[in-house]
């Protein structure tokens, strides 16, 4: 009870919000399984990508701002993002990108086999053929298949210029446990879930500060089963004499926020309600759904935002 089960999403900044649209959901073969609005600036889109349902550790979201400065990582972000993808699937991954004329570097990380590259906006990402079963199934598309298809988050590595008040952060109140260490990379994992379980914390001393901007990631959000274990989890922070919000109704989920003393900004985030609260599985993305309070302003909404072609 009132642990943390993994990762739940990760939010980003994009620019073009149809660039972003289209690499995702066409050059990436997720699902947008969400569109609507940026709750604080409600002529900004937030999109949700990921597998077939929006299974928590699978959703990667972004508020597109057109005219975004281009961002820069650092210390006190989360500078990667690593997607779990089939084994032998990284072929298939490096003839599409080539296809494409997108940059990648190969690698490998903890004996596991890694792809990086960046998304339009400079955003980095891996995807790397994990050393245990993944059993998740990813979302098909034409072109993309289920035994090549990204499955969900397998990591994700926050940079610090230290990590022991990170670390105590993942292991004291989250559960995790440090499981193994390249260098000045710390790879952290719970036992609670099987897949979205790790957490990778990078310690560079000299590491300037990041600019949270275009192609930069806005913050982590841990899993919590419910309100219960969320609001038990903020007790534990609260303790910890750290600063954290009141509980936040995000629509498909309740959230919390709070910046870990490294800078990384995490969230809290439940698995209830999902998003097929306000459209079945079938219609996910499909249309611009809005939080109640910006319901009345729909017609100037839709004609502030940009057009988008999902087809």
């Amino acid at each position: 009870m009132n642990k943390i089960l993994g990762l739940h999403h990760i939010t980003a900044i994009a620019g073009d919000a149809q660039r972003n649209y289209d690499f995702y959901t066409k050059t990436l073969g997720l699902r947008l399984v969400k569109k609507t609005v940026n709750f604080d600036d409600p002529q900004t889109y937030h999109f949700y990508f990921g597998d077939k349902v929006g299974t928590p550790g699978t959703i990667l979201t972004f508020f597109p701002w057109k005219n975004v400065r281009q961002g820069k990582n650092g210390a006190g972000m989360a500078t990667d993002i690593g997607y779990s993808v089939p084994k032998e699937s990284l072929d298939f991954w490096k003839s599409r990108l080539e296809k494409l004329n997108i940059s990648y570097e190969t690698g490998e990380k903890f004996g596991e086999k890694l792809l990086s590259f960046q998304d339009p906006d400079g955003l980095q990402l891996t995807l790397i053929e994990t050393k245990h079963n993944d059993a998740r199934k990813g979302f098909e598309t034409p072109e993309i298949k289920t035994d090549v298809a990204i499955k969900g988050f397998h990591t994700v590595i926050l940079t610090l210029k230290n990590n022991a008040a990170t670390a105590a952060i993942l292991t004291d109140l989250f559960g995790y446990k440090l499981i193994d260490q390249e260098d000045n990379l710390y790879r952290y994992q719970t036992d609670t879930v099987e897949n979205a379980a790790m957490v990778d914390l990078l310690e560079i001393p000299e590491a300037e500060r990041g600019l949270n901007a275009g192609g930069t990631n806005h913050h982590v959000a841990f899993r919590v089963k419910n309100e219960e274990d969320l609001m038990a989890m903020r007790e534990k922070i609260v303790a910890r004499g750290l600063h954290i919000t009141e509980k936040i109704d995000r629509d498909y989920f309740f959230s919390l926020y709070f910046r870990e003393p490294g800078g990384v900004l995490f969230e809290i985030a439940t698995d209830n309600p999902g998003f097929a609260t306000d459209e079945t599985v079938e219609k996910l993305g499909s249309s611009l759904q809005l939080p109640k309070q910006y319901q009345p302003m729909r017609d100037r909404i839709e004609k502030g935002l940009p057009e988008l072609k999902t087809k």
